[in-house]
């Protein structure tokens, strides 16, 4: 369906504190699409409800809701567009002062204070648990790009659609439900898609979660049982969350630390991959290998490298190693706040007064196991799998 679009609303807010253009493209979430226009970039995400679309200028955040038909009365819309503010500042998380936190890091360590005027606005999200889950299974040994088409097949096979904008092909589908995805002829459905093994690992859990908490959402419930215990781990420490999220298929430490810091909020979280234990080694004195090979990321070597950069990066760490991450990668080596980040200081036409801000909610597996969690997001796996770095590294040799 086809729906007409509202203007948008604007939000005082700096790049300091938010950088579109870094958090949505690096790793976190594989769901944004972008829209180019002559001035800037819109970033749009599909909820259940309702497609949110984001643009950006130095100073403000523009946001609007766009509804499927029937649209909403003026009053309905209103209370819709109060909860899209709300929805906004839960997932970018807004009521955590990123620029003091940039500041705090740069007093205790000199190479983020080298670096952060340059990558300014780079925070953790605050994801759906469920669609952060399955995300990352996906992400084992895979790159962004190939993990985004992947995410967007799976919506477009089971949610149904929500959604047109005018003059535009494309149509918007929502992340489904763990009881789509807990059939058995799903793990078929998903291999002919191109998921791989991955495909029974994803099914496998969503099966897991519905034979364990059950099937059907209230009537007046858009979450089912699954997804509110999911959410439910956002309230347990951060070791018995961990143990929770080990059980499932597919999921190694690596892939549940990446949960744990980006959906439930455990901000001390460092996922540890090849790429950040690099990290550390370059920049904070942790030694590799003494004849210089390949070293293999135990389950020691992964807690020497968490427990030296939370050293270092203190409460926050997960959230500081993000920026680390992202400065480091190649896909972002000319990245700049203004002309990388696509913004302008063109006026955006069509927007309505700041409405008033509602403050946002806050709450607080064996060895061959450990190894799928040293997995995804090294740093050429964005552009390159595994065995294409390594030929690509005997080249440069």
């Amino acid at each position: 369906m086809t729906v007409s679009l509202p203007a948008f609303q604007s939000l005082p807010l700096s790049l300091a504190q938010l950088s579109l253009a870094a958090v949505l493209k690096c790793g976190q979430s594989f769901r944004w699409t972008t829209v180019s226009h002559a001035d800037d970039t819109e970033y749009r995400l599909c909820l259940r409800d309702r497609v949110v679309c984001l643009r950006q200028s130095p100073t403000t955040l523009f946001y609007r809701s766009v509804y499927p038909d029937p649209q909403p009365s003026l009053t309905q819309a209103a209370l819709r567009d109060a909860e899209t503010l709300v929805w906004l500042q839960d997932y970018f998380q807004l009521d955590i002062d990123l620029a003091a936190l940039y500041n705090e890091w740069s007093v205790r360590d000199p190479v983020f204070a080298r670096m952060q005027s340059r990558f300014q606005g780079i925070r953790i999200l605050r994801q759906d648990p469920w669609e952060n889950l399955v995300s990352f299974i996906c992400s084992s040994n895979n790159n962004i790009s190939r993990i985004t088409k992947m995410v967007h097949a799976l919506c477009k096979q089971y949610s149904p659609p929500l959604l047109t904008f005018p003059g535009e092909n494309t149509t918007y589908h929502p992340f489904p439900p763990p009881s789509a995805l807990a059939e058995s002829s799903v793990s078929g459905s998903l291999r002919s898609l191109g998921f791989g093994y991955r495909a029974e690992f994803i099914q496998r859990t969503a099966r897991m979660l519905v034979d364990t908490h059950g099937r059907a959402a209230l009537s007046h419930d858009k979450l089912e049982p699954a997804e509110k215990w999911l959410m439910g781990l956002r309230d347990i420490t951060t070791n018995e969350a961990r143990e929770e999220l080990l059980k499932f298929v597919g999921v190694g430490r690596k892939v549940a630390d990446c949960i744990l810091l980006m959906s439930l909020d455990k901000k001390e979280v460092v996922p540890v991959d090849t790429h950040v234990h690099q990290i550390a080694m370059k920049y904070y004195g942790l030694k590799g290998s003494p004849n210089g090979k390949k070293v293999n990321m135990t389950p020691k070597l992964y807690e020497d490298v968490n427990a030296k950069l939370f050293n270092v990066w203190g409460e926050y760490a997960g959230w500081a190693h993000s920026v680390l991450f992202t400065a480091d990668l190649k896909s972002f080596a000319s990245y700049g706040l203004t002309e990388a980040a696509g913004l302008s200081n063109a006026t955006i036409v069509n927007v309505l007064p700041t409405p008033p801000i509602t403050p946002a909610s806050s709450s607080k597996r064996a060895h061959d196991t450990f190894l799928e969690a040293s997995d995804t997001l090294t740093e050429n796996n964005y552009n390159y799998t595994l065995a294409e770095r390594v030929k690509r590294r005997r080249r440069v040799k």
